[in-house]
């Protein structure tokens, strides 16, 4: 049986799962304390179906086996040198996933600084720069559940979106069969969604409702 904490990670399609992280807090616990931020922008990967999903027509490595374990768990992966943080959603062996693309620092904010080597918007507005700003530089979290793992979505500390975007996912092939389907989610707004433009950017409310 699912645990609650499970269950929001399926059950419903994964394009809503999706939407609805967006304002939750991802927390990674270390030595130093606990470092964080808020989703800002996700991306959502349909499985054996989606042309961009890394189980695309049932492909099936032990790579990618994470890909295949049960909703909440967590699917760490290296491409371009960079190790970005997908989670898993949907039921076992429906290997379905979400990608967080960008996360508005939070809790200790000096010290993701210090893991990016630099500050300002650029530590945490992409897949990779938020899982280097959490110090994390390996897949050995990979497979884990997030409910007992030390990096987790804390999914009752969160932010209200004042206005939820949608656009094609970035990096993917245009020209594939779903390139250019509407599957990335961001805070309408917020500076630390990856490719917006300083003219877009919500620097009063970050995007966010209240």
């Amino acid at each position: 049986m699912l645990t609650k904490y499970q269950q929001f990670f399926t059950g419903r399609p994964t394009i809503e799962i999706a939407k609805d992280l967006l304002g939750k807090l991802v927390k990674y616990q270390t030595e130093n304390g606990i470092i964080g931020g808020y989703i800002v922008e996700t991306e959502a990967y349909l499985g054996e179906k989606d042309s961009a999903s890394h189980a695309f027509n049932g492909r099936r490595t032990g790579y990618s086996e994470s890909l295949y374990g049960m909703p909440g768990n967590i699917y760490l992966y290296q491409i371009r040198g960079h190790y970005c943080f997908d989670i898993v959603v949907q039921d076992a062996e429906e290997p379905q996933g979400i990608l967080l693309r960008g996360i508005e620092p939070a809790l200790n904010i000096d010290k993701m600084i210090e893991n990016r080597h630099m500050s300002g918007v650029n530590i945490t507005n992409g897949p990779g720069k938020l899982v280097q700003a959490l110090g994390i530089h390996s897949r050995d979290l990979d497979g884990q559940p997030m409910e007992t793992s030390p990096l987790t979505v804390d999914l009752h500390n969160y932010k209200i979106p004042g206005e939820i975007a949608i656009s094609a996912r970035i990096g993917v092939n245009l020209k594939g069969k779903d390139g250019l389907s509407p599957r990335r989610f961001y805070v309408k707004g917020n500076p630390y969604v990856s490719n917006v433009k300083k003219q877009d950017m919500d620097l009063e409310c970050h995007g966010w409702k209240g």
